[in-house]
């Protein structure tokens, strides 16, 4: 059985006592040392928890820096910001301080902020080319943002997919993969898939039909897809797969391949992190366009502009077909639902429940989706919140929505007649959590997440007359 993070602290805190070291400076340093180790071994919450008690020992601008880097690591970059900036404040020429900062205000979108500190950085270490390549991307972003601004009239936008010409792409004869008609077909997604497995590629022209195509489809999709499961229909719920292509693959290898007799939802977060996100994405796409009733998707907040930027998926795109088509996939994910609602009794959303009381149903229903995800309102909470265990609410680590407790799930559920909360957004090392008495249930569903967390994965099955949760 694999120790907690509370028994490892102790047991490192106990040798640490053993040492009879003298005064907090020396304790601190020692305590660092081991932090330092279990972040070198990835083991985040480990090193989090060790950073904070050196802290109380002794703080340093260095130890709220490393602290602050493996909230970055575990994407808290409401925490990662504030370490930062008692990191400044205890040592203003401290400037990994700087470029913890810049990294966690890139991650929230406060580019003019980023684009600051990483002058800070660069200025004093003209020769850190990584200072300089982050400075001159969140510099192009600073421009573009302003000239969009600039140029922007809502009625004169043009849709990438108006400057799609499939007749003007040929498809080679020296081409091996899968070939698209007018329609998907199971053996197309079969084949798509095979070669996907073997490291091929799917022609652009075909990939471009299917972005196309969900282009389309979605556009007329609601922001809250409601889901009717009949009696004795088994349902699948997955969570974060994060560009885990074979990780997808082993889903459908245990749970059956996606049909009009095993349905599932994909709950966000299908890309970025994982070397495949392409891949994965094309797969959920090509079912969704096959089975549009039996198989959905859900945004999640690595479903934006943002963060493909910074975590993965748009050079992924850019490299293995062009910039247009990466553009195209911006566009498209704003055009995901953001929830879904399974038998009228189950609520599915990436993130969680809301900063503010009295948010209903309707309330969610009106919400436009089509756009990058805001700092604040409902889309950010659904995109972003996490439950806690206290009651109440509470300011979220990463920087955006809120930490919800039981009683903030039972009010809701209790409002809207809903039975229990299904979200995905942080990774658990069985795969999944039961929260807040059972109303509230965590699912993520990829396994030893970016190679390196040692996590399960986990998929939830209901059945149409028995809402009850199989993990």
């Amino acid at each position: 059985m694999t120790a907690s993070v509370e028994e490892v602290v102790a047991t490192v805190l106990e040798s640490i006592h053993d040492q009879n070291l003298d005064g907090d400076e020396a304790k601190a340093s020692k305590i660092k040392e081991e932090a330092n180790q279990f972040f070198k071994d990835q083991a985040y919450d480990v090193a989090i928890e060790l950073y904070s008690m050196a802290i109380e020992h002794h703080p340093t601008a260095v130890l709220y820096g490393n602290r602050s880097m493996a909230y970055l690591k575990k994407e808290l970059y409401g925490s990662a910001l504030e370490d930062a900036n008692n990191a400044i404040s205890i040592d203003p020429s401290y400037m990994k301080g700087y470029y913890r900062r810049a990294t966690a205000n890139m991650a929230l979108a406060r580019f003019k902020k980023a684009l600051a500190d990483y002058a800070t950085v660069v200025r004093a270490h003209p020769n850190d080319a990584d200072a300089k390549r982050k400075h001159d991307e969140c510099q192009k972003i600073v421009r573009r943002i302003a000239f969009e601004k600039a140029i922007s009239v809502d009625h004169d936008k043009k849709s990438v997919s108006e400057s799609i010409d499939l007749s003007t792409m040929i498809v080679e004869e020296a081409y091996d993969g899968p070939h698209l008609d007018e329609v998907i077909t199971v053996d197309f997604v079969n084949e798509m898939i095979a070669t996907f497995k073997k490291q091929g590629k799917l022609h652009k022209k075909y990939a471009f039909k299917i972005l196309l195509d969900i282009y389309a489809y979605f556009k007329e999709q609601p922001t809250l897809v409601e889901i009717d499961v009949p009696p004795k229909q088994r349902f699948t719920i997955c969570g974060d797969i994060h560009g885990q292509f074979y990780d997808l693959c082993n889903i459908f290898d245990i749970n059956g391949l996606p049909s009009e007799t095993n349905p599932y939802l994909f709950n966000g977060d299908f890309v970025d992190r994982g070397s495949f996100s392409v891949e994965t994405i094309f797969t959920m796409f090509s079912y969704k366009l096959l089975y549009p009733n039996h198989f959905f998707l859900s945004r999640g907040n690595h479903e934006s502009d943002v963060m493909n930027k910074m975590y993965g998926f748009e050079g992924e795109v850019k490299k293995k077909y062009t910039g247009q088509m990466a553009d195209f996939f911006t566009e498209i994910f704003c055009l995901l639902p953001l929830c879904h609602l399974v038998n009228r009794k189950i609520f599915v959303c990436h993130g969680g429940l809301f900063k503010e009381d009295g948010v209903t149903l309707d309330d969610i229903r009106k919400t436009d989706r089509v756009r990058q995800p805001p700092d604040e309102g409902i889309m950010c909470d659904l995109l972003w919140s996490d439950p806690q265990e206290l009651r109440g609410r509470a300011p979220s680590k990463r920087g955006v929505g809120c930490q919800f407790g039981p009683d903030i799930t039972d009010a809701w559920i209790a409002k809207n007649g809903v039975q229990y909360v299904v979200r995905s957004h942080e990774v658990k090392p069985d795969g999944y959590e039961v929260h807040h008495n059972g109303k509230c249930i965590t699912v993520f569903s990829a396994p030893n997440y970016c190679d390196q967390m040692g996590n399960k994965g986990a998929f939830i099955t209901i059945t149409g007359d028995n809402l009850t949760v199989f993990v």
